[in-house]
Formats: structure tokens, sequence, C-alpha cells
């Protein structure tokens, strides 16, 4: 981040990562508590992000809570930067033996500030999302704090850096309907904020919630992902 001179300004962008921790932690061991008793083969039902059944999606965050900036460039270099084969494994390394020791090592990743080189705001957005991936397929539903979805909505809509959620948003204006989140001009898409974001980030399931002229459009677009 820099101020108006052009110089890092790195004290503010500091404590906007600090506030941001506790709700990643509380989204962490909120999903945590959520898996606690499920049952062994609702571990293999496929979550909403391609490919991945909800137990490789928690190895997933696992992952990401445990790859510092070296370890995740020294992968990037062992996977000749590929970096779809690096996430795979990372994936494979945190999986485990077994549904329940793949539960215990996202726990043991709760409080952890460990990321790859991302801002803080994509390890909330990490949890948000992922999350939803997992709890929409097994019918679990968590009331997520607006607060906390609408600084996820306000990143994703203004970066293709983790997923291409900006380069899906042209010609849309989205309002949130139970919250402050508002981004764009252009046809109309409303709806909760976090189904705005999951619509953002390619999830086409969450477009069923949202409404306006503009939502088929977000729909056709998640489908090209």
């Amino acid at each position: 981040m820099t101020g108006t001179s052009g110089t890092a300004d790195p004290e503010p962008a500091a404590r906007r990562g600090a506030d941001l921790w506790p709700l990643i932690r509380a989204e962490r061991a909120a999903l945590a508590a959520d898996l606690a008793d499920l049952a062994d083969e609702r571990w293999e039902v496929p979550s909403l992000c391609d490919g991945l059944t909800v137990r490789e999606v928690l190895a997933h965050l696992t992952a990401g809570a445990s790859l510092g900036p070296l370890r995740w460039l020294a992968g990037v270099v062992r996977c000749r930067f590929d970096f779809d084969a690096q996430v795979a494994m990372r994936l494979a390394e945190q999986l485990g033996a077994s549904p329940a020791e793949t539960l215990e090592r996202f726990r043991r990743t709760v409080p952890s500030r460990t990321k790859p080189p991302l801002p803080a705001v994509a390890m909330l957005g990490e949890a948000v999302v992922h999350g939803e991936d997992v709890r929409r397929p097994l019918g679990i539903r968590r009331d997520l704090p607006v607060a906390a979805v609408t600084r996820v909505a306000e990143y994703y809509c203004g970066t293709d850096m983790v997923v291409p959620a900006e380069s899906r948003l042209g010609g849309l204006r989205l309002a949130a309907d139970d919250g402050p989140f508002r981004t764009g001009s252009g046809r109309l898409v409303s709806g909760p904020t976090l189904s705005l974001v999951m619509a953002m980030t390619g999830r086409a399931s969450h477009c069923d919630d949202l409404e306006g002229d503009g939502a088929e459009v977000l729909r056709e677009r998640c489908a090209q992902r």
C-alpha cells in the first residue's frame, strides 16, 4: 500500500491486517465445530470448489494456514511455477490418513497467522468462501457476521489475484440486501452479501439467491470459469 507520496505506508496496512485475524480465527473455529460430528462417508461429498471433496477442501484450508512465504516460493519453484500443481501438492500433504486426522490438522491451524504472500483479507476470504463450499452441499447453515463477509466482498470485487472475481463483474452493479456492500454500475444484482461473494468467485449455485436484471448475466459468467 502506498500513500500519496508513493512511499510505503506499512503501519496502517499492518493495523488493517491485525483487525482481520480475530475474524479469520472465528470462521475457522466455526467450520471445525460444524464438521466435528460429520459421518465418514459425508467427507467424500463433492464441495462447491471444482473437483474437490469436503475433506479435500478442509485440507486445502489447512495448507494455506501452514504455508509461509518461503515455503510457498519453494513449492512454486518445485512445481516449475505451475500454481495449480503447488496447490494440489500442499493439499495432499495435509490430507492425513483419515477424516479425523484431516479435521484435527485443520483445528491446529485455527489460531495460525501463517500465510502465503497474500493480504490477511485473502485469508478471511478463504475461510468464508471455502467454508460455504463445504457447508452448502452438506446442508449446514451458518449465519456469518455481515461485517466479516462485507470485508471479503470489498476485497474480491477489486481484484483477480486469487480468483477472477473483478473481471467477472464488468457492467454489473452489485447491492447487498443485508448489509452496506455496493459496487459497480450497470445491470443490478442484489441479494445476501455471502451469495454475492460466492457468485463473484464463480459459484453459480448461489445465483439462485440473487435478483435483478444482471443475475442471469453473472450466472452465465460463473459457468464459464
